[in-house]
């Protein structure tokens, strides 16, 4: 009990201290890479072990094969983000690109990710540390586990923040802590020799070569999770930082991955680290190589990077949530904010689905990588669709770099096997379940309720249908229900739209009303066209305008023009006006010419 109260006192003053910096600059490179290094580079504390358990003495090579395909993915994200350079990863991508319910199954498994996540970090997190008290009780891991998890959720409905300046000072002690480890692990080998490493490399893994690499590697790129997070706050960064994000972040996991599994094979048999070390491989090679000492610092600086991973999770799906509420695909239930601006019900939903699946895999780290692995990577594979879409639908939208078509296939398909393997990756803890199946014990359920909220007029109009026809006897009594729901339909679909039309394409505007029809709750739309001092609008648009309104008699189709210059004071001056989020204004691709970027227009949607 000691113990956790110390750990308590530890994280309330080193996060006092994060919320103390301002966040008002953009971040440069190292406070970036700093923020979203903390995370990749993290996933080397618990990754070689991983890797070793499924390839064995091939370890090492799968996760440099990882590190190559990261290198494909170095130039999907680049191009992706720099053409979209808004918050919002993978599902920012997809609602731009494609349609809502599409962005839907991206942030659906973005929030398993984030789950998965926040219980590894905390679960590894409590095994270093209580490896130091020599404490190895599985429940007492639980249960410690759950008290982490749930200060973090406190520290987060306090309106704890993230801190550039604490990030760099995370990573920079775990860079040159791991750094220390590698020279120190280096000078044991050589002074003990390579006796390990050879009787290692005798061992043949089960199932053969071919079987050890594929599930090695599926498991193996379980070390590149994080990568996806520079995705989530480029807004905050300066301009041309997020590529240099991305190759800090490819340099850090190619070197420390691989180097770690090889001197691990090199230090220990392959049978202890399957039986001893499996949560604290890196604990374990300190002490060897350093002492008592070097394996205390190690046990540090895991608890602290993992706890750091465990709050960015917290604010991470918070953002999240709140996004894909206002985007009206949660219920509005969970924008309630405390008195420290905190989203406190979106953390407490968080913390208990993160506490339930720790209790439904005990804490087996094995079983719940795969099940973040399998999320991960299908964000990743999402992120991919994403790219190519943008290729081919805003071919003409502005990116500072271009993926190549034989590298994004090269990416997808690594993606895939991956994802096979961990699906088809048999459990080798006793009575756990498949991967698969945990995943898709919050998968599912996660993309119904999401799916509900997308088809809640569907829904409830055939809840109408029931009323009527099955509660007619009792009419009377019903008929308020009936008309509280015919209501509630209505101030749905009483938002009204905005959409920026050059004017020149009707065939345009046509598709703008499909799309608005096809994926938003509303029946008003504003078309809006930007006109000069004196100039007037073409006599067929107005006659356009006028057909729409008969070709979709559903719809109220409001033509307005306004005069001045299209840009962001203009936007920001008709959302003020119309009382319209900005986020419901859509605009067809601009093409190269146009003098502003996408983010200057402040989550303007492209649509066309």
């Amino acid at each position: 009990m000691g113990a956790l109260m110390d750990i308590f006192y530890l994280c309330r003053v080193f996060f006092i201290a994060m919320n103390a910096i301002p966040k008002s600059k953009k971040l440069g490179e190292l406070a970036a890479t700093a923020i979203c290094g903390n995370d990749i580079t993290s996933s080397v504390l618990y990754v070689s072990a991983l890797s070793i358990f499924w390839a064995g003495k091939y370890a090492f090579i799968t996760l440099l094969i990882v590190a190559v395909v990261l290198y494909f993915f170095r130039k999907i994200y680049g191009e992706v983000v720099g053409a979209l350079p808004l918050n919002g990863g993978a599902y920012n991508a997809l609602l731009n690109t494609t349609s809502k319910r599409m962005a839907s199954i991206a942030a659906s498994l973005t929030l398993l990710s984030y789950m998965a996540t926040a219980v590894i970090s905390a679960n590894t997190a409590i095994y270093y540390l209580f490896n130091m008290f020599g404490i190895h009780d599985r429940w007492m891991v639980l249960l410690a586990t759950t008290a982490l998890l749930a200060i973090f959720a406190i520290l987060a409905i306090l309106g704890i923040r993230e801190s550039a300046k604490v990030a760099i000072g995370i990573f920079v002690f775990h860079l040159t802590t791991m750094a220390v480890l590698i020279i120190a692990s280096v000078l044991y080998i050589l002074r003990h020799g390579w006796d390990v490493f050879l009787q290692n490399w005798q061992t043949d893994p089960e199932g053969g070569i071919l079987m050890a690499i594929f599930f090695g590697f599926a498991a193996s790129m379980l070390g590149i999770s994080g990568f996806e997070s520079s995705a989530n706050f480029v807004e905050e960064q300066k301009e041309g930082v997020f590529p240099k994000t991305l190759r800090n972040m490819w340099l850090a996991v190619s070197i420390l991955n691989p180097t770690m599994a090889f001197l691990a094979l090199s230090m220990l048999p392959i049978s202890d680290i399957h039986s001893k070390y499996q949560e604290t491989l890196l604990s374990a090679m300190g002490e060897l190589a350093g002492g008592d000492l070097l394996a205390r610092i190690i046990a540090i600086d895991a608890f602290l990077v993992l706890s750091g991973a465990v709050l960015t999770s917290y604010i991470g799906v918070s953002g999240l949530l709140e996004r894909l509420t206002l985007d009206r695909i949660m219920p509005n239930f969970f924008l309630a904010k405390n008195r420290f601006g905190a989203s406190y019900r979106i953390i407490l939903l968080f913390f208990f689905l993160c506490v339930s699946i720790l209790f439904i895999t005990k804490g087996n780290v094995k079983t719940l990588a795969g099940v973040y692995t399998i999320s991960f990577l299908s964000v990743m594979f999402l992120f991919a669709v994403g790219n190519i879409l943008l290729k081919i639908k805003r071919k003409h939208l502005r990116r500072p770099e271009h993926a190549p078509w034989y590298g994004i296939l090269i990416a997808m398909l690594a993606v895939i096997m991956a994802i096979i393997g961990n699906i088809i990756m048999p459990p080798k803890a006793a009575h756990a379940l498949p991967n698969y199946q945990v995943f898709l014990i919050y998968f599912v359920p996660t993309l119904i309720l999401i799916s509900i909220m997308l088809n809640r007029i569907m829904l409830l109009r055939f809840l109408l249908n029931i009323i009527w026809n099955i509660f007619q006897p009792i009419r009377a009594f019903f008929f308020k229900l009936y008309n509280g729901i015919e209501n509630l339909i209505n101030e749905i679909n009483k938002q009204e739209f905005v959409f920026f039309t050059k004017g020149k394409s009707f065939a345009n505007i046509n598709k703008a009303i499909l799309y608005i029809r096809d994926n938003e709750h509303t029946r008003r739309v504003k078309i809006v066209k930007v006109l000069k001092e004196g100039e007037k609008p073409s006599p067929r648009l107005l006659q356009f305008i006028e057909i729409l309104n008969e070709e979709y008699p559903e719809f109220e189709i409001e033509f307005i023009p306004v005069y001045g210059e299209f840009g962001p004071e203009l936007i920001k001056k008709l959302s003020r006006e119309w009382n319209i989020p900005i986020n419901f204004m859509f605009i067809g691709s601009p093409d190269e010419r146009f003098p502003y970027r996408l983010e200057e227009l402040g989550g303007v949607r492209l649509i066309i």
